[in-house]
């Protein structure tokens, strides 16, 4: 039987973007303060995985951009085992990073769990929307395409991601504006980087004939 190939421009989305989702749940255990409000760190890096997911899913489709996603969620689940048994391994005692690593990698279980459930329904529901209005628009208003799933996806993804990591950790009236307020950062981040990812599009539309 012979093997399927995959493009050299696919290899390198699915890579970047499987390494955003295991960085932004790394970083989700800093808080940042914004003004008044706070945000996690993992805002940096995780509306790429999104824009990448747009940009799978406008030139390859919706079961490549699956693919990519659950290739996602395996790694993701594999980096959070490792740093699991890392944490029960002893220490030497001379060692003084050893409460600070435990720290992170204490709220991987939960940040994880919280985040694999939140980033498969919300990638899904991106990816989803994203090939339903290709279906009736074609290849006209790819900008409309990409701002109305990120705020499908990032909406469904942030409802279910920071009740599960962060719930009972912070006041529910801060732990509903951060909600909010990713939601409109993470879209508002994509619509400034909006000509990067159509030119993104186009340079792999290219390439793939």
């Amino acid at each position: 039987m012979k093997a399927k190939k995959v493009s050299v421009a696919y290899m390198w989305l699915a890579i970047v973007f499987v390494t955003c989702l295991i960085a932004s749940n790394m970083f989700e255990a800093k808080l940042l303060s914004l003004g008044p409000f706070s945000i996690t760190a993992g805002l940096l890096c995780f509306p790429i995985s999104y824009i990448i997911g747009d940009v799978t899913t406008e030139v390859y489709g919706f079961a490549a951009a699956r693919r990519v996603i659950w290739a996602g969620f395996a790694m993701n689940f594999f980096v959070v085992a490792l740093g699991g048994v890392a944490t029960m391994l002893p220490a030497p005692d001379f060692w003084q990073g050893a409460e600070a690593f435990n720290f992170v990698f204490g709220l991987a279980p939960r940040i994880a769990c919280a985040s694999l459930t939140a980033f498969v329904t919300g990638s899904m529901i991106n990816s989803w929307v994203m090939q339903k209005m290709h279906e009736v628009h074609g290849e006209k208003y790819f900008s409309l395409r990409a701002i109305v799933s990120t705020l499908a996806g990032e909406g469904a993804d942030s409802l279910i991601f920071f009740p599960m990591a962060f719930g009972g950790t912070m006041p529910a009236n801060e732990l509903a504006k951060m909600m909010v307020l990713q939601i409109f950062l993470k879209t508002l981040y994509e619509v400034i980087i909006l000509p990067v990812t159509i030119q993104v599009v186009k340079a792999v539309k290219k390439l793939e004939n």
